[in-house]
C-alpha cells in the first residue's frame, strides 16, 4: 500500500466515524454525564488527554460533573508525615491526623485538576475554549461511625445532595468540580469516598450517564472475559458469585448498582489509562468497556414505517453480495409489518421478516422466514439467534405449523438450529411459483 492509500483509508475511517457519531452527538447535547475518577488519574500520564476529551464533550453540549478521588495523593501525604494509612473494608480510617492529611491532599488534587481544565494553548483541543468550573458546598456529610468494632472516626458518608444547585450551575454551561470531603450539619469535616459521592451526584441530579475511569477496562466473567453490557441483575449475580474483579472496579461496582437502582440511566466502566476510551465508548456502537443497564440494552420490537430506512440500511450489503434478493424501496414501505427489529442502546442492528405463505386445502399453515440481517459488529453478539427464536415465537402465536427458509448461503447456520433441507417441492405451491431459479437458493424448513 502506498502513502496515498494509505492516507485515503485513514480519511475513510474518519468520515465514517463522524457520521456513526453523530446521531450520539445529537443525543447527548443537554444531557448530565457524571464523570468519576480516582487521584491515580493524574499518575498515569493520560491526565491531559482526559482533560482534552471532557473539553470535547463540553463543547458538543453535555453538562459535565467531575468527581475526583486523591486515595494516593492522601498515602503520600501521610507516609510524608510518619503516617501509616489505614483501610477497613476497603474504606479509609480516618483520625484527626489522617484528617488534615486528607484536607492538605484534596486541596491540591483539585488545584491541579482546575488548572488542566484552564488550559488554552494554541495548537491543542483546548485552544480558544473556555471551560468555567465551579464548585461549592453541593454535598453535607454524616460521620460512617463504628463498622465490624472499627471508628472511622472523620469518615463519612453522603447525607445529602444539593441537586438544584448543582443543575443550576449545569444550566450555566459550568462544569461542576466535586471534592470528595465535605462538613456536616454541626460543622464538623468528614472525608468520604468518591465513587460514593459520585452515585450519590449522579443519582440525585438525574444523570444520564455515570463514567467511572478505573484500573481495568470493564467488568470480567468468570472465566476472566469482559463482559461488554450487563444488566443491574447481572451485576449483583457477579457480586453474590464473588467473581473477581480488578480492585478498583470491585470498589465501584456497589456504586454502580445503586446508581442503575435509582435512576441512572447508564453506567460505564472504563480503562482510565487508556487514552481517548470515553470518546470510543460514548460514540462507537460496540463501545469498548463495559456499561450497565436496568434493563437490557437490545431489545426486539415491530417495525413501523419510520423504519424503513433503517432496515434498507441493513440489507443492503447482503443484497450487493448476493445473500438476499434485491428488494425496493416501495416493497419494503408495503411489507413493513412483516418486519421485526432488533434495537440496541436505540440504533436498530438486525432485522428479519415474516410472511404468511397461502396454503391448499388439507396444508398445514406455513409461513417464510426472511431478510433476516445483523450489522457486522454485532453478528458475534447472538442477536441473529434472537431475532430467529423471535420470528418463530411470532409465527406460533399465529398458527403458523410450518417455518421455511430459501437461502444461498446460510444453509448450514439454519440447519445446526433446527431446520432441514426439503426441496423446493414442498414450498406452498403459491410460493414455488415465484421461486428464482437464477438464484437456485436452498429450501429449509422446520416445523413449529
Amino acid at each position: 500500500m502506498n502513502e496515498t492509500d494509505a492516507g485515503t483509508l485513514t480519511d475513510a475511517r474518519l468520515v465514517a466515524w463522524v457520521r456513526q457519531a453523530a446521531p450520539y452527538i445529537h443525543a447527548f447535547r443537554g444531557r448530565a454525564f457524571v464523570i468519576a475518577f480516582g487521584g491515580e488519574v493524574l499518575q498515569t500520564g493520560v491526565a491531559q488527554a482526559l482533560i482534552h476529551d471532557i473539553a470535547l464533550l463540553d463543547s458538543m453540549g453535555i453538562q459535565l460533573v467531575l468527581v475526583h478521588g486523591a486515595r494516593p495523593q492522601i498515602d503520600a501525604e501521610m507516609r510524608e508525615r510518619g503516617l501509616t494509612p489505614r483501610y477497613h473494608d476497603g474504606l479509609r480510617v480516618t483520625d484527626a491526623a489522617a484528617l488534615e492529611c486528607v484536607k492538605r491532599a484534596m486541596g491540591v488534587t483539585r488545584i491541579e485538576i482546575e488548572a488542566l481544565l484552564s488550559q488554552g494553548l494554541p495548537n491543542t483541543p483546548l485552544a480558544g475554549a473556555f471551560l468555567r468550573v465551579t464548585g461549592g458546598n453541593f454535598i453535607s456529610a454524616k460521620p460512617v461511625g463504628v463498622v465490624d468494632g472499627v471508628d472511622f472516626q472523620f469518615t463519612g458518608a453522603v447525607r445529602k445532595v444539593e441537586a438544584d444547585e448543582i443543575r443550576a450551575d449545569l444550566a450555566q454551561e459550568n462544569v461542576v468540580l466535586i471534592t470528595p470531603i465535605a462538613a456536616s450539619p454541626s460543622g464538623e469535616i468528614f472525608n468520604l469516598a468518591w465513587e460514593e459521592v459520585a452515585e450519590a451526584v449522579a443519582t440525585a441530579i438525574k444523570a444520564d450517564k455515570l463514567i467511572f475511569l478505573c484500573d481495568a477496562n470493564g467488568l470480567v466473567d468468570k472465566k476472566g472475559q469482559q463482559i461488554d453490557a450487563l444488566t443491574v441483575e447481572e451485576g449483583e449475580q457477579l457480586l453474590a458469585k464473588k467473581v473477581p474483579q480488578a480492585p478498583e472496579v470491585a470498589r465501584v461496582l456497589p456504586a454502580a448498582l445503586d446508581a442503575c437502582r435509582n435512576g441512572v440511566g447508564r453506567v460505564h466502566f472504563l480503562d482510565r489509562a487508556q487514552d481517548g476510551a470515553m470518546l470510543m465508548e460514548l460514540f462507537t456502537r460496540e463501545g469498548i468497556g463495559t456499561v450497565m443497564t436496568r434493563a437490557p440494552l437490545a431489545r426486539l420490537r415491530e417495525a413501523t414505517a419510520e423504519d424503513v430506512g433503517a432496515v434498507l440500511n441493513l440489507i443492503a450489503p447482503l443484497e450487493a453480495d448476493g445473500t438476499l434478493v434485491r428488494r425496493s424501496r416501495e416493497r419494503i414501505e408495503m411489507e413493513i409489518g412483516h418486519f421485526s427489529l432488533l434495537d440496541h442502546d436505540g440504533v436498530v442492528v438486525g432485522c428479519a421478516a415474516l410472511y404468511p405463505l397461502s396454503k391448499a386445502r388439507g396444508e398445514p399453515a406455513s409461513a417464510e422466514l426472511a431478510c433476516l440481517a445483523v450489522l457486522p459488529a454485532y453478528r458475534r453478539a447472538g442477536y441473529g439467534d434472537q431475532l430467529r427464536r423471535h420470528i418463530e415465537a411470532r409465527a406460533k402465536k399465529a398458527g403458523i405449523r410450518r417455518l421455511f427458509v430459501l437461502t444461498t448461503r446460510t444453509a448450514h447456520w439454519f440447519v445446526e438450529r433446527g431446520f432441514v433441507d426439503v426441496g423446493l417441492e414442498a414450498l406452498p405451491k403459491t410460493r414455488r411459483d415465484l421461486y428464482n431459479y437464477q438464484r437456485r437458493s436452498k429450501v429449509l424448513a422446520k416445523s413449529l
